[in-house]
C-alpha cells in the first residue's frame, strides 16, 4: 500500500471501529509513518539526555547498496509478515523454509500479532502501536505472494495489467527486468502494481507459477478487517475472532469500494489527496472532517517533539529537550516501533520456526 492506503483507509476503517477523530488520526498517522520513519540512531539533547530509535523504512532501493538493505530488519516485522502458509503455530508447510516466509492475508501469524496490539491497551503508546499493527496487517492483503529476503519466489514475469499505461512502460519493463534478475526482495520486480487499489493484474513468480491478483477486492476486504480488528482493540478482546464482529456498514463500505476503483491517479500522494478531499466533503456517515499528514518538517511529529525541520538529522545535532518529549506523538511512535519489532521477531515468529533477526 501506499499512503493513500495506510493514512486515509485506515483512518476510515477506525472510524467505524469506533475512535473518535483525534483517536483515528493518531492511528492513521501511525499506519503510514511506518514508510517515512527512515532514520535511526541516538538523539542527542542539549541537557546531556539521548533516545535511540529504529527504522521502520528505507530512504530509496539504492540497488548499489543491497547488503545493507537486505540486512535491515524491517522488512519481515514491518512490512511483509511471514505467514507460514497459513498454517497455525506448530504445523510447518511442505518443501523449502522459504515457504514459512512467504507473506500470506490474514494468517495465524497476522493474528498474533494483532493480539499482541490489544495486549497493550493500556500502554502509552497503544494507539501508536495499532497504527503500526494496522500498517503491516493491511500489508499482507496487498503482499502476499512475496517475501521480505532476497529469494528466486519474488522474481516477476510475464507482468501486465488493465491498466493499458501502466504495461505499455518500457521503463517499467526495464525496472521490472533488473530488479527481478539483480535483487529480487520483496514486491520490487512487480514494481507498484501491489500497492495500486484500482488495478487488476497477473504476473508469473520465480517458480513459474501464474498468480492472479484483484487489487479492488484486496483493498476493500483490508480496510473491513482493520475495522474489525480495531474493534477488538477497543473492546480489549484478545480473542480476535473477527468472523463474529460486524465491519464497516454496506452503505459506506460501497462508497469505499466505488472510490478504489475510480481514483486511478497514478501518483499515490495525488490518489490521497482524493481520499482526504472526499472524507472532509462528508462521503462517510461518520461526518465531514478534515485530516492531514506531514511526515517531515514542519507541523510534522518530529518537529513537534524536537523541533527539528530537516527531513534528517545528523549524528552532530543536539536539540532542546522539553519535559513534553516523553509524552510526544513521535517518541511514542518509536517506543510503539521497538516494542512491536522485538515482539514479531522474538516472540511471534519462533512460535512458528521462523528465526528472522
Amino acid at each position: 500500500m501506499q499512503i493513500d492506503g495506510h493514512h486515509t483507509l485506515t483512518y476510515i476503517a477506525a472510524r467505524f471501529a469506533g475512535f473518535n477523530d483525534n483517536e483515528a488520526q493518531v492511528i492513521a498517522y501511525s499506519a503510514q509513518y511506518v514508510d517515512d520513519a527512515t532514520n535511526s540512531g541516538v538523539i542527542k539533547f542539549t541537557n546531556g539526555a539521548m533516545y535511540s530509535r529504529i527504522s521502520s523504512a528505507h530512504k530509496m532501493l539504492d540497488y548499489r547498496n543491497s547488503e545493507e538493505l537486505a540486512n535491515h530488519q524491517v522488512w519481515a516485522p514491518f512490512h511483509f509478515l511471514p505467514g507460514n502458509a497459513g498454517l497455525p503455530a506448530g504445523q510447518n508447510p511442505t518443501g523449502s523454509f522459504i515457504n514459512k516466509l512467504i507473506c500470506q492475508p490474514d494468517s495465524y501469524v497476522a493474528r498474533d500479532m494483532l493480539r499482541l496490539a490489544v495486549a497493550d491497551h493500556s500502554k502509552p503508546y497503544a494507539l501508536h502501536r495499532l497504527g503500526i499493527t494496522m500498517h503491516v496487517y493491511a500489508d499482507t492483503f496487498t503482499h502476499y505472494g512475496f517475501t521480505g529476503n532476497n529469494h528466486k519466489i519474488n522474481e516477476v514475469s510475464e507482468l501486465t495489467s488493465n491498466d493499458p499505461e501502466l504495461d505499455g512502460s518500457w521503463l517499467d519493463k526495464i525496472s521490472n527486468w533488473f530488479v527481478s534478475n539483480a535483487f529480487p526482495l520483496g514486491h520490487g520486480a512487480a514494481l507498484s502494481h501491489p500497492d495500486r487499489p484500482y488495478i487488476t493484474w497477473k504476473y508469473k513468480n520465480g517458480f513459474q507459477q501464474e498468480v492472479q491478483r484483484d487489487n479492488p477486492k484486496s483493498f476493500l476486504e483490508a480496510t473491513d478487517m482493520m475495522c474489525r480488528a480495531m474493534k477488538c482493540f477497543l473492546s480489549n478482546d484478545q480473542s480476535i475472532n473477527l468472523a463474529q464482529i460486524n465491519g464497516i456498514p454496506n452503505e459506506d463500505l460501497n462508497v469505499i469500494k466505488e472510490l478504489i476503483e475510480n481514483i486511478k491517479d497514478k501518483d499515490g500522494e495525488d490518489r490521497h489527496a482524493k481520499w482526504i478531499t472526499a472524507i472532509a466533503e462528508g462521503k462517510f456517515s461518520f461526518g465531514a472532517v478534515e485530516i492531514n499528514y506531514i511526515p517531515k518538517g514542519l507541523g510534522s511529529w518530529k518537529h513537534e517533539s524536537i523541533g527539528q525541520l530537516e527531513s534528517k538529522d545528523n549524528e552532530s545535532d543536539e536539540f532542546e529537550y522539553k519535559p513534553e518529549f516523553l509524552n510526544s506523538d513521535w517518541k511514542l511512535f518509536h517506543d510503539a516501533l521497538q516494542a512491536h519489532r522485538l515482539d514479531i521477531l522474538h516472540d511471534v515468529l519462533p512460535k512458528y520456526g521462523i528465526c528472522a533477526a
